[in-house]
């Protein structure tokens, strides 16, 4: 069954790709009728916050879809609450010999492995670790959106934020999929750090501080030398990646997860499923974020790339 999870994230993947395309492909000409009606819908489904803005004026139907912004706050909540539960209940599990709650259990049977053929302590390890990079890069998310970004009257889709809270929820999903039902038999874990694991926490720790700093400097725009807010107006960032890249928040959260397939041991197919998915999604978000830049500040540098420096 892990490899309908694969095929169901690389299915994600492929959907925000095509999107990417389709944006890149045929951005010009308002079509009339009910094509006015489906591009209006596209755009609004893949643009939130101010790349929503310059796209002409939403109908009145779809401006009843739309919710706050700052209501991205709440996928972190979810995701510190669910990964920090499942975090707790794979810790019990390896270390204690418990079994997870039957529910659990029958996820697994529908998404993950039922057993095992051999004690692999690295691999449940991995699994173990990547799980709380996981929780600690979503308590990280929601201190940043409480205490440190600051939101315009941006909005989001109804369907984008329920997708966002949908994805938390999954993904941490994901990560407890990778090891099998009966995690331990009521064998406690031998801990066996591996040099890959080094090597992805090391990357995560990189990764995690340039997207703090990209934010912080993003909130920073908006806040006085005394730290109060003096304006919600969009401005040009400069300092750290962004002088290389518009979206340098994306490119950081686009690591964090390679980091974190690197620490499950580089060969785990399905978590570079979820890999290949937030290259596209975040791809598709810098990209717009990009062409807001280009189009409102007429002095944008122009060897800034949108989202991956130096090549896109």
């Amino acid at each position: 069954m892990l490899a309908a999870l694969a095929a169901a994230w690389a299915l994600l993947a492929a959907a925000f790709l095509a999107a990417l395309l389709l944006l890149r492909r045929a951005p010009a000409p308002q079509p009339a009728g009910f094509g006015l009606v489906i591009s209006g819908l596209f755009q609004d489904l893949i643009r939130y916050g101010k790349t929503k803005r310059g796209c002409g004026q939403l109908p009145g139907w779809l401006r009843l879809l739309q919710v706050p912004k700052r209501w991205f706050t709440h996928f972190y909540v979810v995701s510190v609450l669910w990964n920090g539960f499942l975090l707790i209940c794979l810790f019990r599990a390896e270390f204690l010999g418990e079994s997870f709650p039957s529910w659990i259990q029958d996820m697994h049977h529908a998404l993950g492995r039922d057993s095992q053929n051999k004690d692999m302590d690295s691999e449940h390890f991995s699994a173990l670790l990547v799980l709380l990079l996981l929780w600690l890069h979503s308590c990280r998310r929601l201190a940043e959106c409480l205490w440190i970004s600051v939101f315009s009257s941006g909005v989001i889709h109804i369907v984008q934020y329920c997708f966002g809270l949908g994805y938390y929820i999954a993904v941490g999903s994901t990560v407890l999929c990778q090891v099998p039902t009966n995690v331990r038999n009521g064998k406690k874990l031998s801990v066996q750090i591996c040099w890959y694991h080094v090597i992805g926490v090391t990357m995560y720790i990189w990764a995690s501080l340039h997207q703090h700093r990209c934010l912080a400097i993003l909130a920073n725009l908006r806040k006085s030398r005394t730290g109060k807010v003096v304006s919600v107006s969009h401005s040009v960032p400069f300092g750290d990646w962004f002088e290389s890249v518009s979206c340098p928040h994306y490119f950081a959260e686009l690591l964090i997860y390679v980091s974190m397939a690197i620490t499950l041991g580089i060969h785990n197919v399905t978590w570079w499923c979820v890999v290949m998915y937030v290259l596209s999604n975040q791809a598709l978000a810098a990209v717009l974020c990009h062409e807001f830049y280009q189009k409102n500040f007429s002095s944008y540098p122009k060897h800034r790339k949108a989202f991956i420096p130096l090549v896109f």
